[in-house]
This record gives structure tokens, C-alpha cells and sequence, in this order.
């Protein structure tokens, strides 16, 4: 059997299919925190695809923690009942729903993509105060955003625990923390975001602080699910958050009860400098495989049946994240089966489809 589409057991409550999970990615498509049909429809579908999991695009804990007005919420109560729907619809298919919990931070409060994706300033419409660890915009033309105080930090903390126990109501397995691309928890980890000379900022110790405690808050609600993190391995930019802290990092969140690590980079500074490539992050992925003995999963320009095939085989990741070739092929698994040699189920109204013999 191909590696691909072997099973995986998170835990002793959860088991994966199969190595694919559907990777966070933005619709800007909700109002007022809340997922509406075309959430219903983008995450179904790939479920219907045979994916093992789906990790939900970032959900605010709160409404200021949006990237943007059009982002998914699940901070207040209200939003349970919807999420209910969609994650009862994803078991049916053998897939396991997760949602990924986020604070944008300075990086808030921004148009929809197809818009402009500039910054909407706190007077405008559909605008508001944006908040960080030190008070450094992401851009020179940004508003600069509120330094957070420690009595503040600590009520983030207390809003992440309120969004986990509100998504485990809402029938998610997964709890994803969005550590990475300079969003809140990343500004706090980048030595080139966080200039606090308090507890919460300085050395890695204190650095890590702020997602050490989010650990903790969300572990008091988290009884059989799963609790996974996204981190950006490096900022690629000079004296920047780097792979040897994200390492060190990943060993005490293990030892806290993170059971997988989304390994993705970059995002924190405007001045970043990535070297994009075909499996540019399956080495970051790798090293925190082997370095930290936990479940990674590799994410980034991968989008063949064969190059996801490989990684696994060559031990460098445990699970393979897909973002963009899902949105171009939300039946990429069913594809990556057949061209693995691989029979795997399909949907029955979808059966007569499975093999096509005028090919």
C-alpha cells in the first residue's frame, strides 16, 4: 500500500483514512463570524473527495482577530449551531473536522483579496483598532497598532479557551492554533514584532510565553480531541523567529499536549525574503519530524500524487497539507488513489465515475 493512504492514529480517540488533510485557507466569504452555503459547500465537497481531515480556515476567537470582516468567527455562542451543521455533514464522509482557532493581530482588519487586501483603517467601514505585541505595523502606511498589556493578554488567553470550548460544542475534533504567517501568536514569537521588555517579550523563554498559556487554556477544555499548532519554521528575514526555535518550541509543546505540528514559514515581516520552490517547507517539516520524534505535516506547493507519495516515503513528513490544489481539484484524493494503484471508496452516487474505461 502507498503511504499516502495508510491509516495514521492521532490519539486513542482519533484515526485518520488517509495522509491528505485539507490545509486553512480564507474565503472571506462569511458575515459577522458566521459560515453560511458556500462554506457548506467548499468543505463538504472535500470530504466527499476523500480527504481524512479538514483543518477549517482561520476562525477569529474574536471579532477584532479577523483578517478581515469577511473572515469566520466562533466567539460567541451564536455561532455554534451553524458550525454544527457543517461538522455533522463532514463526518458522514469518514472525514474529520477541525477548525483552526486565530488572532490576526496587526495583520487585522483588512479588505477581502479580491479587493485590494489594504488595510481598512479603525475610522473607516468595516474597519477597527488593530492590536499586537509591540506597537510596529506590519507596513510603513499601516495604522500602528496597540501595544497589548499583560491584563489584556491574559483575557486573549481566557477568549481562545471560550472559542475551544465553543468548537468542541460545535462537533470539531481538531483544534488548530494559527502560530504562523505573523498573525497574533506569531507576533509574539518573531524577535522582529515583539519588542516587549516584560514577561511576554526578550528572550525565547519569554517569547513563548503567550502560546504557552493558550495551550494551557484551550487543554481545559479538550477531553478526546486533538490539539495541533501551525508554525511558521522561520520568518526568512535576518535575526528573524528561525528552525532551531522552532524546534526547541516544538519539544515543550509536545511535552504540553500538542499532538501534530502544521509546519509552514514566513509571514511575519514585510521584508521577508522566501525562496519559493517546489517542497520549499518539506525540509522545515522534516526536521521537526526527527529532531522532536512528533506527528509533522508538510505543507506548500504540493499538488502531485507521486511528490506527496515521496515525502512520506522519505520520512519527512506524517501528513501532507494541501491548500491550493484542493481548490483546484477538490477530488485530488480520489485521483491520487488511482494513480497510486490504489482502491480506495468512493461516494455511491459518485460510483459509476470511479473507474473510466474510454480513457
Amino acid at each position: 500500500m502507498s503511504k499516502l493512504f495508510e491509516s495514521i492514529n492521532i490519539n486513542e480517540s482519533i484515526s485518520l483514512k488517509n495522509r491528505i488533510i485539507m490545509s486553512p485557507m480564507c474565503q472571506y466569504s462569511s458575515e459577522d463570524g458566521f459560515p453560511n452555503d458556500w462554506h457548506f459547500q467548499h468543505y463538504v465537497s472535500r470530504a466527499v473527495g476523500n480527504v481524512s481531515a479538514i483543518i477549517q480556515e482561520a476562525t477569529a476567537v474574536v471579532a477584532e482577530g479577523r483578517i478581515s470582516y469577511g473572515d469566520l468567527g466562533i466567539w460567541k455562542d451564536e455561532h455554534i449551531e451553524a458550525y454544527q451543521k457543517l461538522t455533522s455533514e463532514i463526518k458522514k464522509y469518514n472525514c474529520v473536522p477541525g477548525i483552526q482557532l486565530a488572532h490576526a493581530g496587526r495583520k487585522a482588519s483588512t479588505e477581502k483579496p479580491w479587493l485590494g487586501h489594504n488595510q481598512i483603517k479603525s475610522d473607516e467601514k468595516n474597519g477597527w483598532k488593530i492590536v499586537s505585541s509591540s506597537n510596529l505595523p506590519f507596513n510603513e502606511s499601516d495604522e500602528i497598532p496597540h501595544q497589548l498589556t499583560i491584563s489584556e493578554i491574559k483575557d486573549a488567553v481566557k477568549e481562545w479557551g471560550k472559542a475551544t470550548e465553543r468548537a468542541i460544542k460545535a462537533g470539531f475534533e481538531i483544534l488548530e492554533i494559527h502560530g504562523a504567517h505573523g498573525y497574533l501568536v506569531h507576533q509574539f514569537l518573531s524577535p522582529l514584532i515583539n519588542y516587549r521588555t516584560d514577561e511576554y517579550g526578550g528572550n525565547f523563554e519569554k517569547r513563548i510565553r503567550f502560546v504557552l498559556e493558550i495551550v494551557a487554556e484551550m487543554k481545559k477544555y479538550i477531553t478526546t480531541q486533538s490539539l495541533w499548532i501551525r508554525l511558521s519554521a522561520l520568518d526568512w528575514a535576518e535575526n528573524g523567529w528561525n528552525l532551531e526555535e522552532t524546534i526547541e518550541l516544538c519539544k515543550i509543546l509536545k511535552q504540553n499536549g500538542v499532538e501534530v505540528i502544521d509546519v509552514s514559514s514566513g509571514g511575519a515581516v514585510s521584508h521577508q525574503k522566501i525562496e519559493i520552490k517546489k517542497n520549499y517547507q518539506v525540509s522545515f517539516a522534516s526536521a521537526v519530524k526527527n529532531d522532536v520524534n512528533m506527528i509533522t505535516g508538510a505543507v506548500g506547493l504540493i499538488f502531485e500524487p507521486k511528490q506527496a507519495e515521496d515525502i512520506l516515503q522519505n520520512n519527512e513528513a506524517d501528513l501532507i497539507f494541501l491548500g491550493r490544489e484542493l481548490l483546484r481539484d477538490p477530488y485530488f484524493a480520489l485521483r491520487a488513489a488511482n494513480d497510486l494503484g490504489e482502491n480506495v471508496a468512493w461516494a455511491p452516487q459518485y460510483e459509476r465515475a470511479k473507474i473510466n474505461r474510454f480513457a
